[in-house]
């Protein structure tokens, strides 16, 4: 019988660190919350959640080493997933009220304001997932999950152009216009959604993420 993967989620001040703790455990992880620089390092996995401000969760990584810690995993091809903010601060910039602030720049592209009639998108949507995408494997098309956000990746810049380099499987969903909703980049994974709050489908997701850990 193999052990449980590590899963640390990175406690950084700005996210639903127990919600997360409860998903992955249900789905066989051995979790733990933290902001230790040795257990996030040497997890196999680093879970970056994220709620509020994109600025204020940028502060309060920086504060926790946590932008220097993502950037040591990746470099060494070490798995690292963010939600919601957790994910937008894996972009170049963000943009609220105005006012722009320096992301992680893992992608390029900015986080802005989502053009809708109805501001926050709060509720179950479903999700296009992309061609062969692992992160939604065994999930339906019509599998619902939770968003909570008025922020957004409109548009996806990176390009690859290198045919010996895997091209980032991105998933959109519709909420007055597309967004990006998830995407699978090496070992740099993420969702807009909150895949500890969308039930089974979510289960389902931690579960494919973990399996590659």
């Amino acid at each position: 019988m193999t052990a449980p993967k590590k899963v640390v989620v990175f406690d950084y001040g700005f996210g639903n660190v127990r919600s997360a703790e409860r998903a992955l455990a249900r789905v066989g992880a051995d979790v733990e919350i933290t902001r230790d620089y040795e257990r996030a390092m040497n997890a196999d996995g680093l879970l970056v959640p994220g709620v509020g401000a994109f600025a204020a969760c940028m502060r309060g990584l920086r504060d926790a080493r946590g932008e220097w810690i993502i950037g040591r995993r990746l470099s060494g091809g070490r798995p690292v997933m963010g939600i919601c903010v957790g994910m937008q601060i894996l972009f170049a910039r963000g943009i609220e009220h105005g006012v722009e602030t320096e992301g992680l720049d893992e992608w390029p592209g900015t986080v802005g304001p989502l053009k809708a009639d109805v501001v926050p998108h709060m509720g179950w949507n479903t999700v296009d997932a992309a061609e062969g995408s692992r992160l939604f494997a065994g999930l339906d098309a019509g599998d619902r999950y939770y968003f909570v956000h008025s922020y957004a990746a409109r548009e996806w810049e990176l390009e690859t152009g290198n045919p010996h380099i895997a091209a980032p499987k991105v998933s959109w969903a519709t909420h007055g216009e597309p967004f990006v909703a998830a995407v699978e980049n090496g070992p740099l994974w993420a969702t807009q959604f909150h895949p500890e709050k969308s039930g089974d489908a979510g289960a389902q997701l931690l579960s494919n993420w973990i399996e590659t850990l």
